[in-house]
């Protein structure tokens, strides 16, 4: 999946993390062994579903699938130490990339006040295949909110909420094409992530194509954790916000 070695996310990068996705389960397909590796370290993270995966249940009335995928993302949060959980209710399989979401996501930065937001990747095509719609426009809607967050001038109706502006220093892409840095995920972090992927039970019986969790997450982190030279790892895209631009930098 990853071709080039990569670094590690320096260890005192974060603080406070806040994972913005689209669906209940998004971030259970590794991205959660990092959580677990940040939780274990005292890093705190925090969880914003934009919707309640209410369209991802064939054969489940979305009613009745939203409060499903809930309850088990909810569980999924708690294996890698997770206890906030927020969920918005923009529609799922329809989400739209817009100021709506933009604002709500914003509002929820400033509420955290992280120094990462992490996202997954709004580009169309992904190492595994072709990205799928909602996961696109809650990357790019999430990454350029980051930047309402801070700027007091933009939804002002936020500032009347009493929610200053917050300057988050990391956006962490997650399953990006491009990944710049990895976290070693080895052991417990591993076997946590595996366990928030497994809550996922119902959700899971429906897919009987589906790989079991304890032999489809170490798959993903073994192949990722061959580029930065340990057992198992994450690849994430950092961007750092406060850098300088190369050309002021002294680099090429």
């Amino acid at each position: 999946m990853v071709e080039t070695s990569l670094p590690h996310l320096p260890d005192d990068a974060l603080t406070r993390v806040l994972c913005v996705v689209a669906h209940p389960d998004d971030l259970e397909y590794g991205t959660s062994a990092a959580v677990a590796a940040w939780t274990a370290r005292g890093i705190e993270v925090a969880y914003l579903l934009l919707t309640r995966g209410e369209a991802g249940m064939d054969g489940v009335e979305p009613a009745r699938a939203a409060e499903l995928r809930v309850r088990e993302q909810v569980a999924g949060s708690l294996a890698v130490g997770v206890t906030q959980v927020d969920f918005l209710e923009h529609p799922d399989g329809v989400l739209v990339y817009g100021l709506d979401l933009r604002h709500d996501i914003a509002a929820a930065i400033r509420r955290f006040r992280p120094d990462a937001v992490l996202t997954t990747s709004w580009a169309e095509v992904l190492p595994y295949g072709l990205n799928q719609a909602d996961h696109r426009a809650a990357g790019l809607a999430a990454v350029d909110a980051v930047r309402d967050a801070g700027n007091r001038w933009v939804f002002t109706d936020l500032l009347d909420a009493g929610l200053e502006p917050c300057s988050v220093r990391w956006v962490l892409v997650a399953q990006d094409p491009h990944p710049t840095h990895a976290v070693d995920v080895s052991g417990a972090p591993l076997q946590r992530a595996i366990a928030s992927l497994e809550a996922h039970r119902e959700y899971l019986a429906l897919l009987p194509w589906h790989p079991a969790p304890a032999d489809l997450i170490p798959a993903v982190t073994r192949a990722q954790g061959r580029a930065l030279g340990v057992e198992h790892a994450v690849a994430l895209r950092a961007i750092d916000l406060q850098a300088p631009p190369p050309a002021l930098d002294g680099t090429d």
